[in-house]
């Protein structure tokens, strides 16, 4: 059995037992220390928490903010046919998709890709959600992947933290390497290196101009292959990088190049 020892933090308490009822006032503080772990107040509140909530389950019902809501799916089970090409599925991302998209940071961007990938969930830490509409570093908006394949991302940034000129070309804010050299670290996942650039090109659909990007980088977590392509529209660039390990690139580079060059916003 628990014992339970009473103190007085009150110096108008008397120490004695036998005049503490009558010394004390009503309002004065106990003190009280447990022998037994189990009925601390601690834990008390805990297991009364825990009660409460087994009676009350529609209490754990959290409303996940819709980026977390990926489907870990295949895409082919949702996205219909590319009109370009049937053996891809089209994925045009709209104001539901990403919270950048509902503040109106990023304009809908659009790619293809094979059937068998998977949407994946984006941490929100890196989602961008905890700081639109003015986020002051680049966040990821959506995620797919196949273990097999690789693994694409589109990444946007601030376009302020690229150029001072609102609603700025690509163009305006420099060439193809001195935009790789601020984003490459959101290609690699960690650090960029000029070395690991092989190619860099223009590429001009309608009025909108893209760069593209391919890098060899052996110490990326994105992976040892990396293509990349990137626009300026609106408040943002975007990025769009497909990665993949030796095997994957060995396997599907041309798969991972079509869904590349199919990237648009």
């Amino acid at each position: 059995m628990a014992t339970v020892t009473l103190s007085s933090s009150s110096p108008m308490c008397s120490s004695s037992s036998s005049t503490r009822s009558s010394s004390c006032p009503k309002n004065t503080r106990i003190k009280a220390s447990y022998s037994d772990p189990a009925l601390s107040p601690l834990s008390l509140r805990r297991r009364e928490l825990l009660k409460g909530l087994a009676l009350s389950p529609l209490s754990l019902t959290l409303e996940a903010p819709p980026h977390a809501l990926a489907r870990e799916i295949e895409v082919g089970s949702f996205l219909p046919p590319s009109p370009s090409d049937p053996k891809f599925v089209i994925f045009k991302a709209s104001t539901k998709d990403t919270p950048a998209l509902r503040a109106g940071n990023v304009q809908p961007y659009q790619f293809i890709l094979p059937p068998t990938w998977k949407q994946t969930r984006v941490a929100n830490i890196l989602s961008g959600n905890y700081c639109q509409p003015k986020c002051a570093e680049p966040w990821v908006e959506v995620k797919f992947e196949d273990e097999k394949q690789g693994k694409v991302q589109v990444v946007a940034s601030p376009l302020i933290r690229l150029t001072n000129k609102p609603n700025a070309l690509i163009e305006d804010i420099g060439s193809p390497e001195k935009l790789i050299a601020s984003l490459g670290p959101f290609v690699t996942g960690n650090t960029y290196d000029p070395d690991e650039l092989l190619e860099s090109s223009v590429e001009k659909i309608g009025d909108q101009t893209y760069y593209k990007y391919v890098l060899e980088t052996p110490f990326a977590l994105t992976g040892s292959h990396n293509l990349a392509k990137a626009t300026a529209k609106g408040n943002s660039v975007v990025l769009f990088v497909v990665s993949a390990n030796d095997k994957q690139w060995q396997s599907s580079e041309k798969t991972l190049k079509a869904m590349l060059d199919s990237f648009r916003v």
